[in-house]
């Protein structure tokens, strides 16, 4: 996947642009990020089968599967357009962006067949069953158990926590172990979230979302053909889905410009636009530009999602969100504590925190690039007592 032709990236984003601003729009759709709320899943699903019909639903997908071989300037260019139109840019991320591209490159011909036609028209939204109480960062130490029975069936049982719409997605892709400790102990199941001893918990968070959920899985049978690729190839099919989501930094861009007019519009109304909330609000504007032409450049050279340069960027974006929401909480004063007209504000600063812990923390953002960019050693293990 290359950086691809500039000016084939700005035709294709005139198309895009003059398309979503005619198309008709389901009613309650918002642009509610990578992942709806069960209130959001209705209109996301008329909105992914709108962008089906049209040819801009999996633009990364193969043209074999109902995509369009897009390359990264085209997939970047929609999902900022996107955001200037102020919807989403497809149902959920999981099913387009993570589970579709594991079963073309690990799956049976047969679970191809049957899931990804599903994916792309929206018809299954399917959720991530990685991260536990015990292995969140860490997953290589999942203790979700999966035990093949004689008949080659598999039963599982397990906890899941922070699963991103499991409460309305009908497959769940489960990392679960099968063999013993480490990497290579770890294997990837589908799973129907809708099968006898799946039990989902939605997570209450302090915005007043529920976009997480915690997952328990007690005694849950799976055919044998539910296992994605082979046995103990787990870890290489984790890893596989890591790092999609940066494609759509461009778009937060949007959002993170938005948050600070909208800032500054609060600020001036409540005459706290001093000397030193300017400065403030000149400095993020600059760290947002500066983030938004490093996303352009590492398109235009074209680097994969997973390099480093994605990495970068998926820390100082998600730094500079949290720090957009904390200054818009100061711009307020007393008005963020009870100001329904403002809410927008406080919500960017109550999820602006959370970005620096969703998708990696900072801090293993910044292990991996001490480590794998830098060459530094990694930190020593102290030895269990």
């Amino acid at each position: 996947m290359s950086g691809g032709d500039p000016s084939t990236a700005a035709v294709f984003r005139a198309e895009a642009r003059s398309w979503l601003a005619s198309v008709a729009k389901p009613d309650g759709l918002r642009d509610y990020g990578p992942t709806p709320t069960a209130q959001d899943v209705p209109a996301g699903r008329a909105w992914q089968q709108t962008l089906a019909a049209a040819g801009y639903a999996c633009l990364h997908w193969p043209t074999r599967w109902g995509g369009r071989d897009a390359d990264v300037a085209e997939q970047a260019a929609f999902a900022e357009e996107a955001a200037h139109a102020g919807v989403p840019r497809q149902l959920n991320i999981v099913g387009p962006d993570l589970v579709g591209p594991v079963l073309m490159a690990f799956g049976s011909d047969a679970q191809r067949e049957r899931f990804l036609p599903r994916i792309l028209t929206g018809d299954d939204m399917w959720c991530q069953l990685f991260s536990e109480p015990d292995a969140g960062s860490d997953l290589a130490a999942v203790r979700t158990r999966a035990v093949r029975g004689d008949d080659g069936r598999w039963r599982v049982d397990g906890q899941k926590v922070w699963t991103s719409g499991g409460d309305g997605a009908e497959f769940g892709l489960l990392l679960a172990r099968t063999g013993g400790p480490g990497h290579g102990g770890l294997s990837v199941f589908v799973v129907p979230m809708d099968a006898p001893g799946v039990l989902v918990r939605p997570l209450r968070q302090m915005d007043g979302e529920s976009k997480f959920n915690e997952v328990f899985l007690s005694g849950v049978e799976l055919a044998p053909d539910a296992l994605v690729g082979e046995e103990g190839q787990g870890w290489r099919v984790a890893t596989a889905t890591l790092g999609r989501e940066r494609l759509s930094l461009g778009a937060n861009a949007v959002g993170m410009f938005r948050a600070l007019d909208d800032l500054v519009a609060a600020a001036r109304q409540r005459n706290r636009l001093d000397e030193h909330l300017r400065g403030r609000v000149v400095e993020l504007w600059i760290r947002v530009w500066q983030l938004r032409a490093t996303w352009e450049r590492a398109i235009a050279e074209g680097a994969e999602p997973g390099a480093p340069s994605f990495s970068v960027l998926k820390l100082l974006t998600s730094e500079t969100q949290r720090d957009i929401g904390d200054l818009g909480v100061e711009a307020l004063g007393p008005d963020a504590v009870w100001s329904e007209d403002d809410e927008p504000l406080v919500h960017r600063m109550l999820v602006g925190h959370a970005q620096t812990i969703l998708g990696g923390t900072s801090e293993i953002q910044r292990n991996i690039l001490a480590e794998r960019v830098l060459g530094l050693p990694r930190e020593p293990v102290r030895p269990s007592a």
